[in-house]
Order: structure tokens, then sequence, then C-alpha cells
């Protein structure tokens, strides 16, 4: 006990340095971090010509990116469970392997079933490198040195999702799509080295499958996949009105039922999630939700208005994408200084009026909106999730106990997830709803007997020789500008959403004096 009590000593007085291994372990788990969120968007802009060549429609090929979300989801808050019984080394060098395996799965696939076998196999594999990265950086490095590996992670956290759209454009546009998949092997490769030398062994404890929690694995796993499966192909599937929804959502509340069963009667609940009760946890979750539906509603928002309004194609539309993620390459060397010298509650809640800010300004589209218009918004978006994303990634695992760190970093990844299935289907539904809204407002405006009416008609008629043909360019013109103004309502509606949050900052508590972070 004296020994112990002695060796601890130094970590409290912050005169204990990590060592090369450790920044080892801190590197796979970032690389591992940034191959699983690029992942989940490298391949939409190659999804049209991934569909053309499996011979998968429109709607089937949804199933591609909804395949790979939903495994990915299940498996973020399972990943503390399993590294507690494989241990983690094993566990990350499980995932890796297998992981490279499903990307050439879905670099050789030539139809829609082996596709959707091998993005779920990435998910399923590619959740686990999430929030096994934060642990490694909570238990390996002494707290004084924690905030660089949380910027690390932080920076490959918010570039994965802004960096897939342009990788995966280029690789489209200039080689094929399959190396969209292939390109995950030679990464996978340094990223087993760095495992082998950064971290120890540990033998697995097959008690915890003896006494597992077996209700509440279950039960996340009909849960969370249910309700992931649900708000990705709700809006499509035109929500209670389709059979399969229905079945959906009956079995995400049974899961959610056993899963709460299971916190109550299991010896060792699969997940912590009372941690959720703590006051800091809880608000950090919240604003994890809302820099979810953030960071994934802008890369699904900005993408749709540049290929339908301003015909860009998908390398173009990526570069305007990475803008965002450009404020992230820029201040990564800084906040891991600022982090125990700023007080959270301003770093968090600044940054959560600069996103709120950027909503606002990347409003005011109209139908000869080009991508310049959103660079200003982009950047400071950007801005914002650094500062938003890097804080609460430290204030993830101070507000727990270090036993805690692997339950809180995956219930704090998965409602980030959680954050983007919200943005994406809510935003699906308010583009369809907003747009009749104003194509009918529009309609009705219009009197057909009118002067003005009469005047524009004939004009089109002249000019392209019929007067259907006028009528339907008009058409086309009312839809355009619905379209137009329905993307406006969604900026707005970001930054009502997030000025919502910033009070949850006053939650938050200090980081401790001379420490970056409390480890109790």
């Amino acid at each position: 006990m004296a020994t112990a009590a002695a060796a601890s000593i130094p970590a409290r007085r912050g005169e204990e340095r990590a060592d090369l291994s450790a920044w080892l372990a801190v590197a796979a788990g970032s690389l591992g971090a940034l191959l699983a969120t690029l992942d989940v968007s490298i391949v939409n802009s190659a999804l049209p010509t991934i569909q053309g060549e499996i011979g998968a429609s429109g709607s089937e090929g949804t199933w591609i990116a909804t395949s790979f979300l939903v495994a990915e989801i299940i498996i973020i808050p399972l990943s503390a469970w399993l590294e507690r019984l494989l241990g983690l080394r094993t566990l990350l060098l499980i995932a890796v392997v297998m992981f490279t395996a499903f990307s050439m799965l879905c670099g050789i696939a030539t139809d829609l079933t082996t596709m959707i076998i091998g993005r779920a196999g990435q998910g399923l594999m590619g959740g686990a490198l999430i929030p096994t990265a934060m642990t490694i950086v909570a238990t390996r490095l002494p707290a004084r040195q924690q905030p660089i590996g949380m910027a690390l992670f932080g920076v490959t956290v918010i570039l994965g999702p802004v960096v897939g759209p342009l990788l995966g454009g280029w690789l489209t546009e200039n080689l094929s799509w399959h190396y969209a998949f292939f390109v995950n092997v030679p990464v996978c490769a340094v990223l087993v080295l760095l495992l082998l030398l950064g971290l120890p062994h540990q033998k697995p404890d097959w008690d915890y499958l003896r006494f597992a929690d077996w209700f509440g694995i279950a039960g996340m796993i009909l849960g969370l996949g249910g309700l992931t499966v649900v708000l990705e192909e709700g809006h499509r599937e035109e929500w209670f009105e389709s059979t399969l929804i229905v079945q959906l959502t009956i079995m995400t509340l049974l899961g959610f039922a056993m899963l709460a069963w299971g916190q109550l009667t299991a010896r060792k609940p699969v997940l912590k999630l009372s941690l959720i009760f703590n006051r800091q946890f809880g608000s950090v979750v919240v604003m994890g939700l809302v820099l979810g539906m953030v960071l994934y509603g802008t890369t699904y928002v900005i993408p749709q208005f540049l290929a339908i309004i301003a015909d860009y194609n998908a390398l173009q539309t990526g570069w305007i994408i990475f803008y965002m993620g450009l404020p992230a390459l820029l201040l990564m060397p800084i906040v891991p200084f600022l982090i125990p010298r700023l007080d959270i509650r301003i770093a968090v809640g600044g940054g959560l009026a600069i996103i709120a800010w950027s909503g606002w300004i990347s409003a005011g589209l109209t139908a000869e909106t080009a991508g310049s218009h959103f660079i200003p918004g982009q950047l400071m978006r950007g801005v914002g999730i650094v500062f938003c994303m890097l804080f609460l990634n430290q204030a993830t695992v101070a507000s727990v106990t270090k036993e805690d760190a692997g339950d809180a970093s995956g219930i704090f990844n998965a409602a980030r997830n959680l954050g983007g299935s919200f943005a994406l289907a809510g935003l699906a539904t308010v583009q369809d709803q907003r747009s009749w809204l104003h194509s009918r407002r529009m309609e009705e405006s219009l009197n057909a007997n009118g002067w003005d009416v009469q005047s524009y008609l004939g004009g089109l008629q002249q000019s392209l020789g019929s007067l259907e043909a006028a009528f339907r360019t008009l058409a086309g013109t009312i839809q355009r500008e619905a379209f137009v103004m329905s993307y406006n309502d969604i900026f707005f509606g970001m930054t009502i959403i997030t000025t919502l949050s910033v009070p949850l900052v006053l939650f938050l508590r200090p980081l401790p004096k001379g420490m970056s972070l409390s480890m109790h």
C-alpha cells in the first residue's frame, strides 16, 4: 500500500513523463480513430459510382452508409466491456486486422449484399477504435501531458468526417472507387506495428463472460441498432406508415427496456449509464450530441446544396467541406497549452457561440450561391468545433474516475454519433416539409391572371416554343427557390439549437489548478 502510494506521488505532482511506448500507443489510438471516422464519409462522394457498378438502386445504396453507422454505434459503448474482457491490445489488434479484411471485401465487392456485409464489418471493427483512443490517453499518459494526447485524438475525430469526402472524391475521380477501401490496408499495417510497440499485452479476464450483463448487451444491440436504422431510414420509408419502421421501433423500445433491466439487476452492468446523472458528465454528453448534429449535419447539407444548386462535382464539394478541418490542423499545436490555462466554461461556451454564429452567416443562400459563400462559415465552424471537442474530451475523462474512463468515453462518443444520426434524420424531414411549405406559399402568391405572371409566361413561351414548356420552367424555378429557402431554414435551425446548448457550460467544473486533468 505504502509503495503504491509512493509510486503515485510523482504523477500527482506532475513530475511523471510518458515514455516512448506510451506515445506510440497514443499515436496508434489517434490513427485508429482517424481511420474509423474517415471511413464514415469516404464513400459519400463515390456512392453514385458504386451504386452503378454493383447494380444498386438509390434507396438500396443508402444501406452502404447506414450499415456502417448502425454497426459502429452498437460497438462504441460496448468497447469498454470488450476491453476489460480481452485486454486493450488484443481488442485493438483484432479490430484492426478484421477492419483490414472487411475493407478489402468492400473493395472487391461486385454486388450489394457483399458491400453491405463489408461495410457493417468495417463499422463494427472501426467503432472499437474510437473510444479506446480516449482510454489510451487517460490511462497511458500522466495528467499534465494528457492535453496533448486529447488534442491529437480530438483533431482526428474532427478531420475524419471532413477529409473523407475530399479523399473519396479525389480517389474516385483520379483512380477508382475501389481505392477508397484499399487505402486502408497500408494504414492498418502501420497501426498494427504501433499497437505491438506501444501497448503491453494483458491477459483476458474470462470472468467478464461468466458474469456478463447479457440483458444489457442484447438490449444495447437491439436498442441502438434499431434506433439508428429508424433515424436513417425513417424519412425514406415515410416513418410510421412503414411496417418495417414500426417493427424496428418496437425492437428499439424492447432493447432499451432490456438495457435498463440490466442496469438495475446486473452485478457489473455492461455500461455504467449512471454516469449520465453526474451533472458535469451529463452536460458534456448533451453538448456532444449537439456537436455531432453540427459536424455530421453540415457535411450532409452543404454537399447536397452544392450538387443540386451549384452543380459541383464530388471533388469540388470535398474541398469546401475540407475548410472546416483547416482550423483543427492550425490550432492543434496551440490548444494543448490552452487547456490547463483557459477556463473550460469560457472555451466551450465561446466555441458553441462561434458555431452558432457560423450557422447564421451560412444562411442567406440564393439560387446563385456558389461554394465560396460557405468558406467563412466553414472556417468559423471549424474553430468552434476544435475548442468544444478538445475541451469536452478533457471534461469527459475529468468528470469520472480513472476506472470509469472507458465507459465515459463510450457514452460520449456514442452520443456524438447519435447526434449525427438525429441530424441526418431531422434534416431530410425538414428539407421536404419546408420545401413543400415554401413552394405552396409562392404558388399562392402568384395570380394566374396577373399581368406580371402572364408577361413572364409569355416571354418563356416565346423563348421555349410552347406554353407547356413555360409552365414546366416556372414550376422548376419555384421548386429551386423553395429548396434554397429550406436550406436557409436548416442553417437558422442549427444556430438556434447550438445557442440553446450554451447555458450547459455552467455545469462544467474548472480543471484543478496545476493539473490539466483530474484523475480521482
